[in-house]
């Protein structure tokens, strides 16, 4: 085995972490007889040499290799090999990547030909998984039909050998990888879409198992939607209920060893990430009578894709189900719905939140954290959340090994809601000898419902010691006190703000700053540091005591020099802070907007939109700056809400025709300005209905897709 090995100069060639010389090793150990080593080995694989998907020199010369181990059948754990040969060989690239060779820099075209070479490398092997689709062990029969999908140049036999394959094969997972392989080629090859579509319609409707006919379901969504059936939804929950019924399994089947081979026990002492992973499986399937069907359905609510309906119609039937793991399912697909696309889910959000009340925590904690991104969304389920936090103030802060305290998450989704139900909560963290970081955000949730709490938040305050940990400390008292508009705190804040140690001081400084802004004129006392701050004008710190200073005194005529100078700070974010502080003035800083029209062309677009917002607010002139938002709204959607906010205030008579068509194609949008494809921020949702609401408020009488909290 391993023929040639020696002779390859691995020393020459790096992986992610370094020298590859120890790739021998890695590939030897994908061979060993012990499990703990094969999982090591696996772990070192993708953690080094196909780091994070990127093909390496030392990536390529593995090729030969991983194939030899996948074909001897005296090797184990084969059907991980077959998984990384898969992934090694199986990136597209398109002609956009192909195009754009021009644009690369030397390493970045490096990049590129290496994935056209392991591609090239792997499909030219790809015919040894014909034979492996029959192997004796079931791990790699799950792992070749894919392998052969996505490498085999000749997808037309491929096909029909999944066609041929399915009635002979025992293992019902291994059926179902049978049936993810035809969905893939039809992605894959538009000319053979038909076919496939036409096989899987009869897998989903003839009497084949619950299980067969659902991946048939999920395929048919993800690769010809148009031949679903048109009661899909009935088809799914009905399947659903028949697999309910079937035997509880204690682990899925795929990870089941073949006959004489190492058990879960045996691998338990391999502290990987693939083990974990795999472990993380293991529990996640523990009870289950069909663990796969939690992908199955992914796979169908991704291909229903913009179907908000029928997506809803068939949550709502999974969170009814009588089996709590459907449940959990349900309610993770729910948030990821919710997520992604604007509809009505006061109904589905309403189930989310019974689920608080079940016995089982991990259904329990999926739909707390689900709600807790919700923010204003959550509202049917307020009552339930308001129970829940009521019943186990054990879960009001949860602990967390290597990092600071932070709230339960039944407890931010109540302040999410602005509920003063969460106050017993935020005031218990408050008294803990380390307040837990999130304490302040969810303060700013709550508003003016949470004034009971500023008294403890200015003497917390005041016991901060002012070293090296004091922003971790000081931080969220900061933005409560800052979110309650706390100017009785002054004198603490000064204190923080005269003392903030070197180590970051500078943010420190900053929140300290915004919180005797938002004082305003009961900061009194804070003028005299505020006044030395505005010293060095240009500089970030400058531009934030200037803001300040003029919430304190309302003197435009002291701050106004600084601010304009400002504009011309050395960094971007610099000038966008004095921007936006110039546009706080009004009409007070009209002298200023000679020097904001000027930055309408700056490079950067964040400043070009605080610029324009500025300079309207500063002169009232929208001519030159409509455009500018509604060429940024168009070019980066992250921006859309700064500018809908401004567009809100101009009104349609202000913003014009063009900003009306904008703003009402905004809202018939079924999708989420900022959806994203493999991941989401916490904020998203809210973010969202907050641009649904300005869209709305700016051109009233209009109603769009979804709700807004």
């Amino acid at each position: 085995m391993f023929r040639g090995i020696d002779e390859v100069d691995w020393a020459s060639m790096e992986h992610a972490y370094g020298p590859a010389d120890d790739v021998p090793g890695l590939l030897h150990g994908l061979a060993s007889e012990d499990p703990a080593e094969r999982e090591s080995a696996l772990d070192g694989m993708y953690g080094a040499v196909h780091h994070q998907g990127d093909v390496y020199a030392c990536t390529l010369a593995c090729i030969p290799f991983l194939f030899e181990l996948a074909v001897d059948p005296g090797i184990r754990d084969r059907g991980g090999i077959v998984e990384l040969l898969t992934s090694i060989g199986g990136i597209d690239l398109d002609e956009e990547d192909e195009d754009g060779l021009d644009e690369l820099d030397e390493d970045e075209i490096e990049g590129v030909a290496n994935y056209a070479m392991a591609a090239a490398a792997v499909s030219a092997g790809s015919a040894v998984f014909f034979e492996l689709v029959a192997d004796g062990d079931p791990g790699v029969r799950l792992a070749a039909p894919l392998a052969l999908a996505t490498l085999h140049e000749r997808p037309d036999r491929v096909l029909a050998l999944l066609r041929e394959r399915l009635p002979v094969e025992a293992d019902d997972e291994v059926r179902l990888a049978l049936v993810e392989a035809a969905g893939r080629i039809a992605l894959r090859h538009r000319r053979l879409g038909t076919q496939a579509a036409d096989w899987l319609s009869r897998l989903a409707a003839e009497a084949y198992s619950p299980g067969l006919r659902l991946a048939a379901l999920a395929q048919l969504a993800r690769c010809a939607p148009d031949a679903l059936p048109g009661d899909v939804v009935r088809l799914v929950s009905g399947l659903l209920r028949e697999l309910r019924s079937g035997p509880v399994r204690s682990e899925p089947a795929a990870a089941k060893p073949p006959a004489g081979e190492d058990g879960p026990a045996d691998r338990a002492t391999a502290p990987t990430l693939v083990g974990q992973l795999r472990e993380l499986a293991s529990e996640e399937s523990a009870g289950r009578s069909a663990p796969w069907a939690a992908d199955l359905l992914r796979t169908l609510h991704s291909g229903l894709d913009d179907r908000v309906d029928d997506r809803t119609a068939l949550l709502t039937d999974q969170l009814g189900s009588p089996d709590p793991w459907q449940r959990v399912d349900a309610v993770r697909m729910s948030g990821g719905l919710i997520r992604a696309w604007r509809g009505s889910y006061e109904g589905l959000v309403r189930l989310i939140g019974a689920q608080l009340e079940d016995p089982e925590p991990r259904l329990a904690d999926a739909a707390s954290h689900v709600l807790e991104e919700l923010f204003g969304l959550a509202a049917p389920a307020a009552d339930a959340l308001a129970g829940r936090v009521a019943s186990d103030p054990s879960a009001w802060v949860r602990e967390w090994a290597g990092g600071p305290p932070g709230l339960g998450s039944a407890v931010k989704a109540l302040a999410g809601l602005g509920d003063a139900r969460a106050l017993p909560a935020l005031a218990s963290a408050l008294e803990r000898p380390e307040v837990p970081h999130d304490t302040g955000f969810a303060i700013r949730c709550l508003g003016d419902a949470a004034a009971p709490l500023a008294g403890t938040l200015r003497r917390r305050l005041a016991e901060v010691g002012l070293d090296e940990s004091a922003y971790d400390r000081a931080s969220p008292l900061l933005t409560g006190l800052t979110a309650l508009r706390a100017g009785e705190a002054a004198p603490e804040v000064l204190r923080v703000l005269r003392g903030a140690p070197e180590y970051r001081g500078e943010w420190l400084r900053t929140a300290a700053v915004r919180a005797l802004a938002s004082f305003g004129p009961a900061a009194g006392c804070a003028v005299p540091e505020l006044r030395r701050l505005i010293l060095r004008p240009g500089t970030g710190a400058a531009t934030e005591a200037a803001e300040a200073l003029w919430a304190v005194t309302g003197d435009a005529e002291e701050v106004l020099p600084v601010l304009t100078e400002g504009l011309r700070a050395d960094r971007a974010r610099e000038s966008l802070a004095a921007a936006s502080a110039l546009g706080a003035l009004g009409p007070l800083a009209a002298a200023a907007a000679p020097r904001l029209r000027a930055l309408l062309s700056h490079e950067e677009l964040w400043l070009r939109v605080e610029a324009a917002i500025a300079l309207w607010e500063v002169s009232g002139r929208t001519t030159d700056v409509v455009p500018v938002l509604l060429s940024a709204w168009e070019r980066n959607r992250h921006v859309r809400v700064r500018v809908a906010e401004c567009l809100a205030l101009m009104g349609p008579g202000g913003a014009g025709s063009d900003a009306t068509r904008v703003l009402r194609a905004e809202l018939l949008s079924v999708r989420r300005h900022n959806a994203m494809d493999g991941g989401y921020g916490s904020h998203d949702t809210y973010r969202d209905e907050k641009l649904l609401a300005l869209c709305r408020r700016a051109l009233p009488g209009e109603a769009g897709k979804g709700t807004t909290s």
